[in-house]
């Protein structure tokens, strides 16, 4: 069932702060540290124990959730806890918001077992914060459409945490290159040049922490790839609080199905490791690399992400945000309208340089 966090003050929900860390009721203006929330939480729960568990066996009974043609669509139907309405999440999703209230919830059971985050990176950029990069962002681009400056785009942007595995490694690369260097000489008017020739080795032996793959089938692999790097000392002990007020899903792909991805990406970083040692030289030729890789950790995190999809003249453009670091990675379209006014622009400016030109020349 979706979960809420209730203020212990007014009964409003709480929603993760950014800025402060907390919890914070946006009604009264209650906050709470997310590890003395959970403590509150667990004191509760071990006092009402008993009245717990009637609750829930009640609550099983009147379930609330249902399968959409489940053999089909794998939609799940639940029942927004503030105000009862209908709401729909595909199997993957584990945190949502009411469309009609605009409560957040979370769906509890995608977040528990296999499913369970072991980390995860706490928004540290506000949804303001988000907003207003987006608007530079828009300004920066002379010929980006102005429908994506509007109000009504800018508050579609949205706060989603992104799955991913991480993979620890052990490696070793055992490299043989072939290395020249030239020098040169002069006799009076002659000048000598000299081609020595080497035989390299190099045995270079490498720890690898936190190699990153998103497992979420719906985000881009490559803009993933450019919102990098995360700062790891961000990572906190996955608590469910940090999702209120933010979407989040759990993984589509099984740390089997990318650590293919993560192989190439350490392959890849050990090779250039390994070629960078070789130094002092005019030019290196790698004739054989054997590299030599154990995983051995992985674990599954959830990362913030602000993103903001559009459509303009039938296409799709994403903007998306690191929420850690504020990097960002996005598509920028461009108006046919400003271009032209641009290159008007443009002649006329050419047009006048080349008249006071030719007048200054008279």
């Amino acid at each position: 069932m979706p979960v809420t966090y209730k203020c212990p003050m007014c009964g409003a929900a709480m929603v993760f702060d950014s800025k402060s860390g907390m919890l914070g009721c946006g009604q009264c203006g209650y906050k709470v540290s997310v590890d003395d929330f959970m403590q509150q939480q667990r004191e509760f729960e071990q006092q009402q124990q008993k009245e717990q568990e009637e609750w829930e066996k009640e609550q099983q009974q009147n379930s609330d959730v249902q399968n959409e043609e489940p053999e089909t669509m794998n939609v799940k139907v639940y029942h927004c806890s503030s105000c009862g309405a209908e709401l729909m999440s595909d199997e993957f999703t584990s945190a949502v918001f009411c469309s009609f209230c605009g409560n957040p919830s979370l769906v509890e059971d995608r977040l528990t077992g296999a499913y369970k985050p072991k980390f995860i990176i706490p928004f540290s950029i506000g949804k303001d914060d988000a907003k207003a990069a987006y608007k530079k962002w828009v300004k920066q681009g002379p010929l980006t459409p102005s429908e994506l400056a509007k109000t009504s785009t800018i508050e579609k942007i949205s706060g989603l945490y992104v799955p991913f595995w991480l993979y620890d490694y052990n490696s070793e690369s055992r490299m043989t290159a072939r290395a020249q260097r030239v020098r040169t000489s002069r006799r009076g008017d002659t000048e000598y040049i000299y081609t020595d020739h080497f035989h390299v080795y190099r045995d270079v032996e490498n720890d690898f922490h936190g190699i990153p793959a998103d497992a979420s089938e719906k985000m881009n692999d490559d803009a993933m790839d450019k919102m990098e790097p995360y700062d790891y000392r961000g990572f906190v002990p996955f608590e469910m609080p940090y999702l209120s007020g933010y979407l989040s899903e759990r993984y589509n792909y099984t740390h089997e199905q990318m650590q293919k991805r993560a192989d190439e990406r350490v392959e890849r970083y050990i090779t250039d490791i390994t070629k960078s040692t070789i130094v002092g030289y005019s030019s290196v030729n790698v004739i054989n690399n054997m590299i030599r890789k154990v995983n051995t950790k992985c674990d599954y995190v959830l990362m913030p992400v602000w993103v903001l999809n559009c459509r303009y003249k039938d296409k799709d453009f994403h903007f998306m945000m690191n929420g850690q670091t504020g990097k960002i990675v996005a598509d920028r379209p461009i108006s046919g309208a400003k271009t032209v006014v641009w290159s008007i622009a443009i002649f006329v400016v050419a047009l006048i340089a080349a008249m006071m030109g030719g007048l200054i020349f008279v």
